[in-house]
């Protein structure tokens, strides 16, 4: 056997034992677009979701349907209950919107209330039109592996770039490294203090592909408090215009 035979020979048996993570070859950055690429859809996603928000003497509930595309665009419509009825929420090139029925006015958001919670969940407004980007404004570094609900994560570590538009000093994510879910993800204030904990559970397939359906927010020092959103339905791709995400679709919109 030559030289070069024996260094492919070693090479595929390193392959065959699993010396070699599959992912050896991705970047962190890389790993974290692909799982968010799975739940919002490359080119568009539209669906229908439960809000549960839990608090230790009464739950609230709220439906609300979603759209959204790419990353520059997403529209979400109240569906229920009926006192909330037809308020929405619009993001559009940078800008977020919110349209209030009961005043019939649409309010421009300014970048100061992103931190805060939307409809007195444990979700902030951010979350919910995901003005700030995962995969653009953070640097990413992979810092381990943990098992999280029996599939072996990659845990990668999210520090905001300079001047981003982010809430957050520091995310902590784990993506399965089989499918890309993201299982858990805790979110840090800028001192470094653990404000809420992100778990996707119930993987099941919506819209052709395995993504958890139901993800639970939990605040770190709020005992019995949490929020749980379940996904109803979802569909990916589906040709969605420009146009549809506008300031008159988010008063029509039904």
């Amino acid at each position: 056997m030559n030289l070069k035979m024996r260094q492919l020979a070693i090479i595929f048996a390193f392959l065959t034992c699993g010396l070699i993570p599959i992912d050896a070859q991705k970047s962190a950055r890389e790993i974290v677009q692909i799982a968010d690429d799975r739940g919002r859809g490359v080119v568009s996603s539209q669906g229908v979701m439960k809000m549960t928000i839990i608090r230790p003497t009464w739950q609230r509930e709220i439906t609300m349907k979603s759209w959204s595309k790419g990353t520059e665009y997403s529209l979400t419509l109240v569906t229920s209950p009926a006192r909330d009825k037809g308020s929405a929420f619009l993001k559009r090139e940078g800008e977020i919107w919110n349209w209030q029925p009961s005043i019939d006015r649409s309010i421009k958001l300014p970048p100061s209330m992103m931190m805060q919670s939307w409809m007195g969940s444990d979700f902030t407004n951010d979350d919910l039109v995901r003005e700030s980007s995962i995969v653009k404004d953070y640097d990413h570094a992979l810092i381990g592996e943990e098992e999280v609900q029996g599939r072996l994560c990659h845990v990668i570590e999210l520090i905001p770039k300079p001047d981003a538009p982010v809430v957050w000093g520091k995310v902590i994510t784990r993506i399965d490294q089989k499918d890309y879910l993201q299982l858990k993800t805790e979110f840090f204030d800028e001192d470094g203090y653990l404000v809420n904990t992100m778990l996707g559970k119930e993987v099941v397939e919506l819209g052709g592909r395995l993504l958890p359906s139901r993800l639970e927010m939990i605040p770190a020092e709020e005992e019995g408090k949490k929020t749980v959103v379940e996904q109803l339905e979802l569909v990916f791709d589906e040709p969605i215009k420009d146009s549809f995400f506008s300031i008159q679709s988010m008063k029509q919109v039904r």
